[in-house]
């Protein structure tokens, strides 16, 4: 057993608050279990045995500190006064909770708290709160953000991820490890090989104490000190709790994988009790005013709870729930006057890139190689010399973290920008973006203004990790935005659109555009709003809807087939989610033919989507099959030779010749 060290600083009064405020939650704990024998709550994760670690770490930090909280720390919440009423029916899944029962227990975040919640990935929530110190130093706050995490957990690469970048950026960022020997019914024996958790800190560059987690003034005390040097700007700083599960993962988990002996061993340093034994040793508590105290809290926790309990469910519609998946607010057409200049499509980006730098300081800019370098494609180029190292950073070669922390900076009031270096690379980030980003203001209503920029797509010659087309993976994901232009006007004015929108969106910019499309684009600030078409080229036989490199072979093919007296028109979609139903169906309808492409594999591409809902919507109009024409079901091949077989823009044509003729 780790020795009791601390050097308390808190009076008498601060040390009576302290066990009001660490009773609390094993009060509520205990009504809790109670309810679900009763049929009263459906699910549990006790944190009975532990609460000294989520109070002790709560006391020691400031209103203005961050907290990302897991499973069983209920007392995170009672000790930041999260409102009570709000928070039982939130428990309980009732009408008046954080979530809307859209989510459950501590799967949300309040805002106004300070508390940034969990989602059920375990240690997805630790890149979120670098962003979140990162912010706090940008605005020079003197602000902390202390993300907890399990044992088990700590083997998740994304928990690697952020302490790297929190050590590299000094982030005031302390990672609270609630090392409770077990990751579910796994043992930390066959969890890690090494001595302690906090023996990594230093691999990571930062310091790593081990602390006893069921002495709340041990607790308090290195998160005091953590804090202290947090806010004094040297950095992270890692601290393990050693304490112990007494209950099941979850209730119906039970224990029976527990020695009994150890359970034993593990209730005779109950921090409650340990923390009361001390009280009376100072004078400052008796038997009396304990049993007083803890029915007085019983009768509070009952009576709120059955309020809660009383309380309706939640009663919603389907448009209800659709209208909140997404931020309101977005961008509305802002046409730009003045002069413009022949831009290639590389250069529009870096020019909203630029413009949206020069007009909102609260954007900044991260990514792989990105400042000095400017980035694989030179897209950033120079912007680091006219704005600085703070607001155009290099991360570490990381996608997840960074994309968690662009969440963290989002939460706190910054506009960021992520950019992969290759779009193929975004799978290592999959989870922050279909989990956290895009689910967060449908469970608990914040908003996410995050750009990710993905340079895609093929013809380049570079293999299958570097031609990827990969928007059917995230058009599939409620709550994000994915955006696709074809020229350089709409690659300026779509990117700026993204920036204001309060929603995370996924800006495809395709490769082989870069250095050849090019066009006349305004000098000044423009947008095109987000889920808007545009018709490319008008025509009467048959409609090509598509999108991105897409566009540029449908107007190829166009002019082919108008030497042989056919008119083609271009439907360039932009946007695809949300994608214009209202525009394709109107070009369908006049011209009763359509085929969908896109770059990317058939089977399961994005045009499935468009063709079912033509096929659906516009069935009485259409002369002949829908059709659709994607790339060979296999990887990109390196291969010149191979890759044009791969491609569908040879096929294009021809399809087209085959539809008309129908």
């Amino acid at each position: 057993m780790l020795p009791i060290m601390h050097q308390t600083r808190l009076d008498d009064d601060e040390l009576r608050a302290l066990y009001h405020a660490l009773l609390r939650p094993r009060i509520i704990e205990e009504r809790m279990l109670l309810l679900l024998r009763q049929g009263g709550v459906s699910k549990w994760f006790s944190g009975i045995g532990q609460e000294a670690v989520s109070v002790g770490t709560v006391w020691a930090l400031q209103p203005q500190d961050y907290v990302l909280p897991m499973h069983r720390n209920l007392g995170v919440f009672t000790t930041r006064g999260v409102e009570p009423a709000r928070l039982y029916r939130q428990l309980l899944g009732r009408v008046g909770g954080f979530t809307h029962g859209r989510d459950r227990s501590f799967h949300f975040g309040s805002l106004d708290d300070k508390i940034v919640g969990m989602i059920s990935h375990l240690g997805a929530m630790l890149p979120v709160a670098c962003g979140l110190g990162l912010a706090a130093r940008l605005d020079e706050r003197d602000g902390v953000a202390v993300a907890f995490v399990g044992d088990g957990a700590t083997s998740e690469g994304d928990v690697h991820e952020a302490l790297n970048l929190a050590a590299v950026w000094k982030l005031p960022v302390i990672f609270l490890v609630e090392n409770n020997q077990y990751g579910l019914s796994t043992p930390v024996s066959e969890q890690y090989a090494c001595r302690a958790l906090a023996d990594r800190a230093i691999g990571y560059g930062m310091p790593g104490h081990e602390v006893d987690g069921n002495d709340v003034l041990a607790v308090h005390a290195a998160v005091s000190a953590a804090a202290e040097r947090a806010r004094a700007g040297d950095g992270p700083t890692l601290v393990e709790c050693i304490t112990f599960r007494m209950r099941g993962h979850e209730e119906a988990s039970g224990t029976a994988y527990v020695p009994d002996a150890l359970l034993a061993e593990w209730a005779d340093r109950d921090p409650i009790q340990r923390f009361e034994t001390e009280l009376r040793d100072r004078g400052l508590l008796t038997p009396t005013e304990s049993e007083d105290l803890r029915r007085a809290l019983a009768e509070e926790v009952r009576e709120r709870v059955d309020e809660a309990v009383a309380a309706p469910d939640p009663v919603s519609t389907q448009a209800v729930e659709l209208a909140a998946v997404y931020a309101a607010g977005s961008s509305v057409p802002d046409l730009a006057v003045g002069p413009t200049q022949v831009r290639r499509y590389v250069d529009a980006i870096a020019d909203a890139l630029r413009q949206q730098m020069e007009r909102d300081p609260k954007t900044l800019l991260m990514g792989q190689d990105i400042a000095e370098y400017g980035g694989v494609f030179k897209v950033t180029a120079g912007l680091v010399d006219r704005f600085g190292r703070e607001r155009v950073r290099n991360t570490p070669i990381i996608e997840s973290a960074a994309l968690g922390a662009a969440m963290g900076l989002a939460l706190a009031g910054y506009r960021p920008m992520v950019e992969m270096q290759f779009a193929d690379f975004i799978t290592c980030g999959f989870n922050q973006i279909v989990n956290n980003l895009a689910k967060t203001h449908y469970r608990w209503g914040a908003a996410l203004p995050v750009v990710i920029r993905a340079p895609h797509g093929g013809g380049m010659g570079a293999g299958p990790y570097h031609s990827q087309s990969v928007e059917a993976w995230f058009t599939h994901v409620a709550g994000l935005k994915v955006v696709a232009p074809a020229t350089p006007t709409d690659a300026k004015g779509l990117l700026l659109a993204a920036f204001e929108d309060p929603n995370p969106v996924l800006f495809l910019e395709h490769k082989g555009l870069y250095r050849t499309a090019k066009e006349e684009v305004p000098d000044a600030i423009y947008t095109v709003p987000l889920g808007q078409a545009r018709t490319a080229r008008s025509g009467r036989d048959v409609s090509v809807i598509t999108y991105g490199v897409g566009v540029v072979w449908a107007l190829d093919a166009a002019d082919v087939l108008a030497d042989e007296g056919f008119e083609v028109e271009v439907i360039d979609l932009r946007t695809l989610v949300p994608w214009d139903k209202e525009a394709v169906l109107a070009s369908v309808r006049r011209t009763s033919r359509a085929l969908v492409l896109h770059e990317a594999p058939q089977t399961g591409g994005f045009g499935g989507e468009l063709a079912a809902t033509i096929g659906q919507s516009a069935f009485e109009w259409l002369d002949a099959p829908v059709d659709r024409l994607g790339a060979l079901d296999t990887p990109v091949p390196f291969s010149k030779a191979l890759e044009a077989i791969h491609s569908p823009r040879a096929q294009v044509v021809d399809r087209l010749r085959t539809l008309l003729r129908y």
